[in-house]
């Protein structure tokens, strides 16, 4: 089995003929890394992460994951499958009714029944505190409570890869707390997007830092204020993609 999860190599990809976002851009991820993705706003850190998981397509380069090129949207079915995406705008990422149904969600797309998806579902909420949350509305949650449930939904699906884009944003401190607690200890390979550099240097190993459409690796924190967690593989995952999104959501 190759350690390389993620392979891309000269990879360009604009919103249109006057901005161009990456420029010949090179990454690779390999099992069990935990990589810190940084950079200003607008540079293009999102736009990675959507390329990855085959939600934008580059307008040149090549792209291997899981051993595989992927060119076309049906080559990215398997990638959904193992790697999960925490959206930046987690509104992007909620679509069902209750939180209850929206965390199950993923699961029974993996092909679980109603039961055991349920109880996965209700097990990861426990894990982020939200027990009481099963029969809340998604949409009149707040802010840092829909980052939670998107996050639990992610987790949900046990994915081999987990790319999270600003996790952190809008929670309080508490929730902020265990958000971390938690990330210290999945085994999953990650890709973190955040400015909080102590907060990577606690949760990372590597830091790459993406200027003028391509990525650099930065040296390491000399002080970091937390040692990083052992690498391990995880298992697998699904994220949701505007195809599923047409899907209704069944009461588990």
């Amino acid at each position: 089995m190759s350690n390389v999860l993620f392979e891309l190599r000269r990879i360009d990809f604009a919103y249109d003929d006057t901005r161009p976002v990456l420029r010949g851009l090179d990454f690779t991820l390999r099992r069990g890394e935990r990589v810190a993705l940084t950079g200003p706003n607008g540079c293009g850190k999102s736009t990675l992460l959507h390329i990855m998981t085959g939600l934008l397509k580059p307008s040149s380069g090549t792209l291997v994951a899981f051993g595989r090129t992927r060119r076309e949207e049906k080559d990215f079915h398997e990638v959904r499958r193992r790697t999960g995406l925490l959206f930046q705008d987690v509104d992007d990422q909620l679509f069902c009714p209750t939180v209850i149904e929206d965390v199950a969600f993923g699961p029974l797309n993996l092909g679980l029944d109603r039961h055991a998806a349920v109880r996965r579902a209700r097990a990861v909420l426990g894990t982020l505190g939200l027990d009481d949350f099963e029969d809340r509305i998604t949409f009149r949650l707040s802010e840092g409570e829909k980052r939670l449930v998107a996050l639990a939904g992610v987790l949900a699906m046990e994915p081999e890869v987990i790319l999270l884009d600003e996790p952190m944003a809008g929670l309080d401190e508490t929730a902020a707390r265990r958000v971390e607690e938690i990330i210290l200890t999945l085994p999953q390979t990650l890709v973190i997007i955040a400015h909080d550099t102590d907060f990577l240097a606690r949760l990372t190993r590597r830091t790459l830092r993406l200027h003028a459409g391509r990525l650099r690796e930065a040296p390491p924190d000399p002080f970091p204020s937390h040692a990083s967690p052992a690498d391990a593989p995880g298992g697998v995952q699904s994220i949701r993609t505007s195809q599923e999104r047409s899907k209704p959501c069944t009461k588990p």
